[in-house]
């Protein structure tokens, strides 16, 4: 069982009583308050990147008679997950989601895990241990049932967001979810992804509007392409939610 640092229970803390100490204890705080909103007691979630389930927590704390998905890559975190949410509505998949299935290398961030993902990216700190695993990919379209609605998920795969995207378009379409996700620089570039090619299939490909967190609980207008470009070059941002217009 993973251990809690001395750092994960000061973080919890601060995002418990709502005090944004850094942008990631920001967007903690603001995504437990998406939640708060958007979801209903039996609304579905899914939670990609799920690593510890702490978000995946707070999914079936307002959500608590939804149905959850989890994916999570790291063989001792799947299992982990497993142990953790024996007996309750979790659905857990232990493959990397991306936009083909098959097998890929994965690095696997020994000095911080929450790093880890298919392509190295840059790193907060210098030489990190970094093991090579091999793991399943597959597409988000083949695992969720095509009958099965979805209200919200989150993505968190340090750079591989707009390949997991593309690879449950579909089933976006379909549910037309709140997406929660991250897109930076220092992990989305490491893909090739650029801030545009994002932008475009979310509008174009899924038909939803994209915000900055903050700016979705403040009622601010969607963010054009133009804005949500600047906002990624000037690292200003790095987590946005995607979700249906104000006529939707």
């Amino acid at each position: 069982m993973p251990s809690l640092s001395l750092r994960h229970i000061l973080r919890t803390l601060l995002v418990t009583f709502q005090v944004p100490a850094t942008q990631n204890i920001r967007y903690d705080i603001d995504t437990r308050r998406i939640m708060k909103r958007v979801l209903e007691k039996n609304s579905n979630c899914a939670d990609i990147g799920a690593h510890e389930g702490e978000i995946l927590d707070r999914m079936m704390k307002f959500a608590p008679e939804g149905k959850m998905t989890a994916f999570e890559p790291l063989p001792h975190m799947y299992e982990y997950l497993c142990r953790k949410y024996e007996g309750k509505n979790v659905r857990i998949f232990p493959v990397a989601l991306y936009d083909r299935k098959g097998t890929t290398a994965f690095n696997y961030v020994v000095d911080d895990p929450a790093y880890s993902g298919i392509r190295k990216r840059r790193y907060d700190r210098e030489n990190v241990t970094i093991k090579e695993l091999t793991v399943e990919t597959d597409l988000m379209d083949n695992l969720i049932p095509s009958g099965e609605p979805v209200r919200l998920m989150k993505i968190d795969v340090e750079g591989a967001e707009f390949a997991v995207l593309k690879g449950g378009a579909a089933t976006i379409r379909r549910c037309r979810p709140y997406i929660i996700f991250e897109c930076g620089l220092g992990a989305a570039d490491f893909y090739g992804t650029t801030p545009g090619d994002v932008f475009d299939f979310v509008k174009e490909s899924c038909g939803l509007c994209i915000s900055t967190l903050r700016g979705f609980l403040t009622s601010k207008p969607v963010l054009s392409r133009q804005a949500f470009c600047d906002l990624f070059s000037s690292g200003k941002e790095y987590y946005f939610l995607a979700h249906p217009g104000p006529s939707a």
